[in-house]
Parts: structure tokens; C-alpha cells; sequence
């Protein structure tokens, strides 16, 4: 009779387990962790994504011409290049640490293995779904700044966005704000735009500062302010550099000015001219006369060295940020 006792109370429980699974549904079963040894097996599940990412220059940073040139990296000769054009998994190199070079799959650049991959396989997102192939988890630390800091801090951007108002207070806005931001994509997700917007993209580059002239006791002045950039303008690469050009109207050849840049260790004597988050650079214009109108450009620069430094050409060789004719 005991036994009997005993048994209907199995089948009951059972009972009520197999009613409570029809109700709430059984929870996802867990998927195998599925090896990860490139970021082409992300583009099964996140096309839209990884279309981003490829179009990015995190994509192609590894393989783009400009770092590998003689007078950057020298094709990798520069070792100390490899670290950030080609960096290992940042969660296991250590968050805020500096990033450590991989020896394989470096044609993908900055991917979605190094920004995403966990040590034990699983994948970071914004999300968790343990039935996805990637098994991804919650991490916060993907929206920190610090986050960022492995690569973009080599140069001081992150220390410079700290000490700038951005980093605090009603105007707080982090990287991901300005870099990643978020839309709406074709399958109706919302989510972060992974083409890393940066120095490449002229919108990003027209919001950050301003130009304007103008004649001021008899002198023409040109003034540059960092008006949206959260850190130095230009900032990150020595590499980069933004430069004031003039010339009078209807003249073909332009007459250079000033230049912001962060130099080289090795350029001795050379200051460090960026222009830091909402402070405002004011040149004189010389051999200017006062009551003509003038035209002046702000040109940005992603290689530091002139063709000709004596006579450069903006041009061709830069991308005009701001610029325009300025009356007396």
C-alpha cells in the first residue's frame, strides 16, 4: 500500500511538472560552445553587423596601405604596430591593459573574436542567450571607455576624454556615443553601428570642430574650436594631423598656416599642438590685408609628412574639413 502511496505521488508530480512546462514553455537548452578561429563564422548569425565591420577600418586595419608604408610601420618592421592592428582577445590581455599582438588570422584587423571572445570560449554581447551558437553573456564592460583604452590609449585619447566635460555631469557622453551609434537595421533590431566612426568619416570629422576669420585691430585671425570631439583634435595617432591653410581669392595655391598634431617621440623639439575638448586655437594670418576677403581651410591629414614640404598640397593629399571665403 506504502509503495502504491509512493507512486501515485510520482505520477502527480510529474503531473504538475509536465502542466507547468506547458504553460511557462521548458527553458532553451544550452548549445555546445562552438570553436570560434574567425569572425567570417559571426556573419551566419549578425549579417547586418558584420557587413558594418567589414565596410570598417577596424576591419582593415592590419591591411591598410597607409600603416604598412615605409614611413609608418614599414610593412610591420615597427613590430610595436602589430599590438593594436592585429590584437589578441582584450578580455583575456587584461581590460585597460595594453593589447597584445596574435600571430594568426591577422588579415581581419580589429575583429569580432578580439572585441567579443571570453576566455572560456563564450562570446560577450548585450544580450545572454545560452542556445546560440556563441552562447553570448552580459558584459557590461563593453560600453566602459576603459574598455577602449587597450589600443586607444597608447596616445592618451581616454586620459584626454577624462579630463574633459564629457566625461562627467549632464554632457557625460562615452565613445560608444560618438563611434558606435545606435540604429535601427533592415531586420528591425535596434543596436551599434559597427563602422567604428572616426578620423575616415568627414561628418564626424565637421562636427568635432569649427573655423571661422575674421579681422580683429587690423589683423586677420583665424580661429579653431574643439567643439564635439570628447578628447584632442586630432588625437589617438601620431600619425594623423589637421592643418590651417590660406590663401587670397582667386589664388590656386594654398599657404599654410598652422598645424595640430601630437608629434613622434623621436621628432625632437616639435610640440604636441592637438587642440583639446572645448578649447580654441586663434592664428594670425600673416601678410593678409586687412580689407580683403580671404579664404582659409581646415584640412585633416591621416599621414603626417608632406610631398613636398615646401610646397604641400592639401588638396590632394588631405581631406578639407572646414573651409570657405571670409570678408572683412
Amino acid at each position: 500500500m506504502r509503495a502504491l502511496r509512493a507512486l501515485l505521488g510520482l505520477i502527480a508530480l510529474a503531473a504538475a511538472v509536465w502542466a507547468l512546462m506547458a504553460v511557462f514553455g521548458s527553458p532553451p537548452a544550452e548549445a555546445e560552445i562552438r570553436p570560434f578561429t574567425s569572425s567570417a563564422q559571426c556573419r551566419e548569425c549578425h549579417a547586418e553587423v558584420y557587413a558594418e565591420w567589414e565596410a570598417s577600418w577596424h576591419s582593415q586595419s592590419y591591411v591598410d596601405p597607409l600603416v604598412r608604408a615605409p614611413d609608418q610601420s614599414n610593412d610591420y618592421a615597427n613590430t610595436d604596430c602589430l599590438d593594436c592592428h592585429a590584437p589578441r582577445e582584450i578580455f583575456t590581455t587584461g581590460i585597460g591593459e595594453r593589447v597584445l599582438p596574435r600571430a594568426t588570422r591577422r588579415v581581419e584587423g580589429v575583429d569580432c573574436i578580439a572585441c567579443h571572445m571570453l576566455p572560456d570560449g563564450q562570446v560577450a554581447g548585450t544580450i545572454e542567450n545560452r542556445a546560440a551558437p556563441c552562447r553570448p553573456v552580459v558584459r557590461v564592460e563593453l560600453r566602459r571607455p576603459e574598455y577602449c583604452s587597450g589600443c586607444h590609449n597608447q596616445h592618451g585619447t581616454v586620459n584626454q576624454w577624462t579630463a574633459s566635460r564629457f566625461s562627467t555631469g549632464e554632457e557625460r557622453t562615452i565613445c560608444l556615443d560618438c563611434h558606435m551609434p545606435e540604429l535601427q537595421r533592415a531586420n528591425g533590431s535596434t543596436g551599434r553601428n559597427h563602422l567604428f566612426l572616426g578620423g575616415h568619416d568627414p561628418g564626424m570629422l565637421r562636427r568635432a570642430v569649427t573655423l571661422a576669420a575674421s579681422v580683429q585691430d587690423g589683423v586677420w585671425i583665424a580661429e579653431v574650436e574643439n567643439v564635439g570631439a570628447g578628447h584632442n583634435y586630432p588625437t589617438d595617432e601620431r600619425s594623423r594631423a589637421s592643418d590651417l591653410f590660406w590663401r587670397p581669392v582667386g589664388e590656386e595655391s594654398w599657404r599654410w598656416l598652422y598645424r595640430f598634431r601630437n608629434p613622434y617621440r623621436f621628432e625632437v623639439g616639435l610640440p604636441n599642438t592637438e587642440l583639446p575638448a572645448g578649447e580654441k586655437v586663434r592664428v594670425e594670418i600673416p601678410d593678409a590685408p586687412a580689407g580683403e576677403p580671404v579664404e582659409v581651410g581646415l584640412f585633416y591629414k591621416l599621414t603626417p609628412v608632406w610631398k613636398d614640404h615646401e610646397r604641400p598640397d592639401p588638396e590632394r593629399e588631405a581631406r578639407l574639413v572646414h573651409g570657405g571665403v571670409f570678408q572683412p
